[in-house]
């Protein structure tokens, strides 16, 4: 029988950041990680039902039932960092919309995988914003795994999460490092074999920023990010899971990981 592998989650979980499929849509550690779990496993069924922009409460609000009618075995979500953005932020809400989403699944013997916050500082200026934030944040995904049966999230002080070549361009979002190492990580704590050092920090040279880069970086994410908040918009708006129903995960014969999931639809298609 094939293990199930449901997705849920904001920008992160679908794949922001990444290199894209041929057809465009991203690829992300969600879909890297069913690669590794097909791999290892031998059949895996993958649904991928994330869209950017959302807080929590969307993510609680249109994809949580969803998923539990699909019955997972393993589910992995992102929730909680968009809401770190927003200039208001209720924690004790917060902290019940991420045990909303949660614990329905732990009932029914889900695995359930969670990505922590890293501390990024080192990577945009938004981490010097949300430092206090996210370690709150933090501190809410460790009571979910203590009182309700997620996997405990996994330390990234020290890791390549805290280094800049783990994101990309626009700082808010994994590289595609990043994102593979996610995926390494997040297979490790399911017990699938994976090289050792996932989490290491490269050797070699930082990216140089400079007044030209830094320039060009807020010309280029920061303004039209705080256009759409100043406008009441999201880069949610008009868009739709990529992968919305359960298909097998295909890899060619010989591969360990490489290959793309099947029938995966064309963007922002239902």
């Amino acid at each position: 029988m094939a293990l199930r592998h449901v997705a849920i989650g904001d920008s992160l979980t679908e794949g922001v950041g990444d290199d894209p499929w041929p057809d465009g849509t991203p690829r992300g550690w969600a879909d890297r990680l069913a690669e590794l779990l097909a791999a290892h496993h031998g059949e895996v069924d993958y649904a991928n039902l994330a869209v950017r922009g959302l807080r929590a409460q969307q993510v609680l609000n249109t994809q949580v039932e969803t998923a539990l009618a699909l019955g997972p075995d393993v589910l992995t979500f992102t929730a909680g960092m968009n809401d770190l953005l927003r200039p208001r932020l209720d924690v004790a809400q917060l902290r019940r919309t991420l045990v909303q989403i949660v614990a329905p699944f732990t009932a029914k013997g889900v695995r359930v995988v969670v990505v922590p916050i890293p501390d990024i500082r080192a990577v945009s200026p938004a981490g010097h914003l949300i430092v206090r934030r996210r370690v709150l944040l933090n501190e809410i995904y460790q009571h979910l795994a203590d009182a309700h049966g997620m996997l405990p999230p996994a330390p990234t002080t020290g890791t390549i999460f805290e280094d800049p070549r783990a994101w990309s361009e626009d700082r808010l979002h994994l590289s595609a490092l990043g994102h593979e190492r996610l995926a390494a990580g997040s297979a490790a704590a399911l017990g699938v074999p994976v090289d050792a050092g996932w989490e290491a920090v490269p050797d070699g040279d930082l990216p140089r920023r400079t007044a030209r880069t830094e320039a060009v970086w807020a010309r280029r994410h920061v303004g039209p990010w705080l256009g759409r908040r100043l406008a009441g918009r999201s880069s949610a708006d008009g868009r739709a899971a990529k992968r919305p129903a359960l298909s097998p995960v295909v890899l060619p014969a010989g591969s360990a990981g490489s290959a793309r999931p099947s029938e995966q639809p064309t963007p922002g298609t239902p």
